[in-house]
């Protein structure tokens, strides 16, 4: 039986873990067509793509025969689907600062080239308090660094996985933010590390361990690189 879902997004964690993140701890198997697939369907005609979008993210139901595109959207179709929602509106609110740190990070998606002077900025002053934005909102929601999912869930719902996906992403393929995220937000990085233990989202994370040790790739990932090279030796 071939899988429900084919997932089609680059071959690397970005915005692709959020939803690999969401279907593994569901349950459910999918499979990712590749590179060449991707780049080959998102650079078809409007009117020949079997549902119109402009880059991936772009999730195909091979049950339903429906295609959902938008990271937020995906996600929270998964999350109703498997019954993950809980606070519809207060997750999609960490859904949208997600992709708008996923924005920064890279320079409005390689747009820009990361420099001194506007690292210093991010890594100084939007980043860390993007942190602790996210470790109020847990903390408030009743999550200690050992224990507890978001508004007294017994067991992770979509929120804790987009924090995971987020958070434990970021740390695990670019270190050097480990203890940025450790001395803004320990609340939140150790929800970040329950996350990731989850058994089904731990066996991804050991299948991506063989794969180059990307983030976000290409040129920005280079530039984005130089930066934290810069602070480690500083």
């Amino acid at each position: 039986m071939s899988a429900r879902y084919q997932l089609y997004y680059w071959p690397i964690p970005f915005r692709g873990h959020f939803i690999r993140y969401v279907l593994a701890y569901a349950g459910q198997e999918w499979e990712e067509p590749g590179f060449d697939a991707v780049a080959e369907l998102k650079n078809r005609g409007v009117a020949d793509q079997p549902h119109p979008f402009m880059a991936p993210p772009l999730l195909a139901d091979t049950r339903t025969g429906t295609h959902l595109s938008q990271m937020p959207a995906i996600l929270m179709a998964l999350g109703r689907e498997y019954e993950l929602l809980t606070e519809p509106e207060q997750t999609l609110r960490l859904i949208c600062d997600a992709s708008d740190i996923l924005f920064e990070i890279t320079r409005y998606h390689g747009a820009l080239m990361w420099d001194a002077e506007s690292w210093v900025d991010f890594h100084g002053n939007r980043l860390p308090r993007w942190m602790q934005i996210h470790e109020r909102i847990v903390v408030e929601a009743g999550v200690s660094a050992g224990k507890g999912c978001l508004w007294g869930r017994d067991r992770p719902g979509l929120a804790d996985l987009v924090l995971g996906a987020l958070w434990h992403t970021m740390i695990d393929r670019l270190p050097p933010l480990r203890l940025l995220l450790h001395n803004n937000a320990p609340v939140l990085e150790g929800l970040a590390g329950r996350i990731a233990a989850e058994p089904p989202i731990a066996a991804l994370i050991n299948d991506w361990a063989a794969h180059e040790p990307k983030y976000c790739a290409g040129q920005i990932e280079a530039s984005l690189l130089n930066m934290l090279n810069m602070e480690t030796k500083t």
